[in-house]
């Protein structure tokens, strides 16, 4: 099973058990007025691709999936609160590129025209740490302001299409092609986050501040993320 299904599995199942908890009448862990305070969320997003290199094109949908526990912390009885929460983010690079990866350095090399090839792409799984400032009125609308900090879990790539030689020549046979070993990569993410929300509905964005590889050893590319997420409690 690859890392990006174990990932998916993972949300699932992290979802599925802490929904499963408000529902429970008899809880001895959570009272009620405690589970009022949970927020469990489910949600997809594309990534924005800055700073890509001359030449060079990502996919217009980079699609990603996030799950989200957070506990919501009221200012008094007024619509003002803060949250904290704990967050599994996957995020997926497509492009017409593959990565090649030295001691000090990672390139994004274009793919020869006349390869064919279905799909291309760098796959980075986060753990993060969001925090948020909030407004909720009493018919459920909701704005966020925050921040998240995100740790990156490892990353692959990910090259499904014709096999090709080092000058990127195409080969009779169609390969899959995992590489785990992807180098300079910065582990930290960290940017400010938006939110909007009507009851169980939510969009948010995401400007990530820090940039995919280490400064020096990579491009500068970074992403800006923009998705729904769906928070039934």
């Amino acid at each position: 099973m690859t890392l990006q299904r174990n990932s998916l599995l993972a949300i699932i199942i992290l979802a599925a058990s802490v929904l499963v908890l408000p529902m429970t009448a008899k809880s001895q862990i959570l009272n009620e007025k405690t589970k009022k305070k949970i927020h469990v969320g489910l949600g997809m997003f594309t990534d924005i691709y800055m700073n890509v290199p001359s030449g060079l094109k990502t996919r217009t949908i980079n699609q990603g999936f996030t799950a989200l526990v957070a506990y919501r912390v009221p200012f008094g009885k007024s619509n003002f609160g803060f949250g904290i929460g704990l967050q599994v983010s996957i995020h997926n690079l497509y492009g017409n590129f593959l990565f090649k990866s030295y001691t000090d350095s990672t390139t994004m090399t274009k793919i020869n025209d006349t390869v064919g090839y279905k799909r291309s792409k760098l796959v980075m799984p986060y753990i993060e740490l969001p925090i948020e400032f909030q407004f909720v009125t009493k018919y459920k609308f909701a704005l966020g302001l925050g921040f998240k900090v995100g740790y990156m879990l490892p990353a692959h790539t990910k090259y499904v299409g014709d096999e090709y030689q080092a000058d990127l020549q195409p080969e009779r046979d169609q390969v899959r092609i995992k590489y785990r070993n992807v180098k300079n990569l910065d582990r930290f993410a960290y940017g400010p986050t938006l939110r909007i929300g009507y009851k169980w509905f939510n969009l948010f964005g995401y400007y990530q501040l820090s940039t995919i590889f280490q400064k020096g050893k990579g491009p500068d590319i970074y992403p800006i993320t923009v998705g729904f997420m769906i928070r039934p409690f």
